[in-house]
């Protein structure tokens, strides 16, 4: 069975930087986890970051730009935590690898986990496009992402892998 790796936070797991969740109620998540499918991760916890934690954004680029060494992710207090991210990062990558999850829904606008944007080092609520560090490696990595608003393109995709139909 083929597994997927998934943001904690969207299951309802409170490890949001703020001590919350992103619960993203779905028939979708609801089936995989049923089967067996879903593989929880946050990779700011697993790096050791406490909940709730400041804050953090990536300055000067995004994830990608993060593991080439040209960008660096701050918190709210202005400590420097590429390295735990970084970190974090390689943990998932790992975890996915060790379970053979060529998928993977994560939280859009996370440092760690966006898939379309992230937030730019003002914390001033400003995007852009790009991913977070742990998407990158990811990506980099060959494992497909989507995000919370794309669970019915993630179950299409895995259906494609598995050879059978979604409807």
């Amino acid at each position: 069975m083929i597994k997927v790796l998934v943001s904690s936070c969207l299951l309802g797991e409170p490890v949001r930087y703020h001590g919350g969740d992103a619960h993203c109620p779905s028939e979708i998540l609801d089936r995989w986890h049923a089967e067996g499918r879903i593989i929880a991760f946050c990779p700011e916890t697993a790096a050791g970051l406490p909940v709730p934690r400041p804050a953090a954004e990536i300055a000067g680029g995004d994830g990608a730009t993060v593991l080439q060494g040209d960008a660096l992710v701050g918190d709210s207090t202005g400590a420097d935590v590429t390295s735990t991210f970084i970190q974090g990062a390689r943990s998932a990558l790992e975890v996915a690898v060790a379970n053979g999850a060529p998928l993977a829904v994560l939280k859009d606008g996370s440092p760690s986990c966006g898939t379309s944007y992230v937030y730019d080092g003002s914390f001033r609520g400003q995007r852009g496009a790009g991913q977070g560090v742990t998407a990158a490696m990811l990506s980099q990595a060959h494992v497909r992402l989507f995000s919370e608003r794309q669970l019915a393109e993630a179950a299409a995709y895995l259906a494609t892998l598995e050879g059978t139909s979604t409807s």
